[in-house]
């Protein structure tokens, strides 16, 4: 007995959007990569400044022992540098 062809059924489902639906999609896609790229370039930027601001704390801390070496325990005025010796606190000598 012969092979019966089985007749292939054309398949009738759309293979793309259409150019308008594509357009669209990518017009509400693209400033959603826009916006997720500056978000990262932020962060990127907020981990550097916090190192930043971290060695900056140390050199403070650095200065802080050594003024207290120097002078004691004293409030100092940052915009000024006025001392100011606490009552029940003597000044080195």
């Amino acid at each position: 007995m012969a092979k019966r062809k089985t007749p292939k059924v054309k398949d009738l489902r759309p293979k793309n959007i259409t150019k308008e639906q594509l357009e669209v999609i990518q017009q509400i896609v693209q400033p959603i990569n826009n916006i997720q790229m500056e978000l990262g370039r932020i962060a990127t930027t907020k981990h550097a400044m916090l190192h930043q601001v971290s060695k900056l704390q140390e050199s403070l801390q650095e200065e802080n022992i050594a003024l207290r070496k120097e002078y004691g325990e004293v409030n100092i005025n940052i915009n000024d540098g006025t001392i100011t010796y606490p009552e029940n606190v003597k000044a080195n000598s």
